[in-house]
């Protein structure tokens, strides 16, 4: 994908006046187990004979560059924000089954700090819709005020857990999911656009979050995210989760300040 990444990643020549009717997809894809068990690994969920809630993200990413790459698309990759995500499970995907995986834009709307869209994805078993997702994404530029603020979560205090990450989380979660952003790799990469060091991936973030409270999602979940500040590679996070009406509520936060990194919530689709 580092060729569809690097003409995701040039500037666009076309204004921002909306967003193609583009709808790109992968028919009958296959489920790889070693590539699921990697990435089981890496973000902290047990192995089974089903995929993550997370992991056809993965399946999905390859489209999402090829979106933002089509000339078409108004916004290049680079410099676009992840603000946020929303997955939901309709049941548990089985490492034998068959995907049909699609993705569009949708929804391109102003934004405090600029315009955001989103990246509309859908995977089907059989003909039967098994799992979905909403990417939200951020183009910084001249914003409203008039916008709408983004979803707002419950507070899930932090209760003494904390990971340790190492400097190569971006590299080793980059080799499992193809997601080779330079901010997510080395100092001198990340350096260049403008972070003092490299920060992991959020989809990483949101994953170790997930694998944290598996035991405790239905079968048929929904999780939603917002990404807030980045965490710097290597650094130390510290997870909060607290039992809500609807679920769980999850963060992420720095341990010495209490500076966000993210907050969501999982519970029943």
């Amino acid at each position: 994908m580092i060729p569809v990444l690097i003409k995701a990643a040039l500037p666009k020549l076309r204004p921002a006046d909306g967003l193609p009717d583009l709808a790109l997809d992968r028919e009958d894809v296959a489920i790889d187990e070693r590539h699921v068990a990697a990435y089981a690994d890496l973000c902290g969920f047990p192995r089974k004979d089903t995929v993550p809630l997370t992991y056809p993200h993965l399946l999905a990413f390859g489209l999402h560059l090829r979106i933002m790459a089509d000339s078409s698309f108004p916004f290049p990759a680079i410099g676009t924000v992840h603000l946020g995500n929303a997955i939901t499970q309709h049941r548990p995907i089985g490492l034998a089954e068959r995907l049909s995986v699609t993705a569009r834009p949708a929804d391109l709307r102003p934004h405090p700090k600029g315009q955001v869209f989103d990246l509309l994805t859908t995977a089907y078993a059989g003909g039967e819709l098994v799992w979905e997702e909403t990417s939200t994404f951020l183009r910084r530029g001249p914003g409203s005020d008039d916008a709408a603020p983004g979803p707002s979560f419950p507070v899930a205090p932090t209760h003494g857990i904390t990971w340790r990450l190492p400097a190569d989380l971006g590299r080793r979660y980059a080799a499992v999911s193809g997601d080779r952003n330079p901010i997510h790799l080395y100092p001198l990469t990340a350096k260049a656009f403008g972070f003092p060091r490299q920060i992991a991936h959020g989809m990483w973030t949101l994953a170790r979050c997930v694998g944290a409270l598996e035991n405790r999602i239905p079968e048929r979940a929904s999780v939603e995210v917002a990404f807030k500040k980045p965490v710097l590679l290597p650094g130390t996070v510290a997870f909060g989760a607290r039992q809500v009406a609807e679920g769980w509520a999850f963060s992420l936060s720095k341990p010495s300040s209490g500076a966000p990194h993210l907050a969501g919530r999982a519970g029943p689709a």
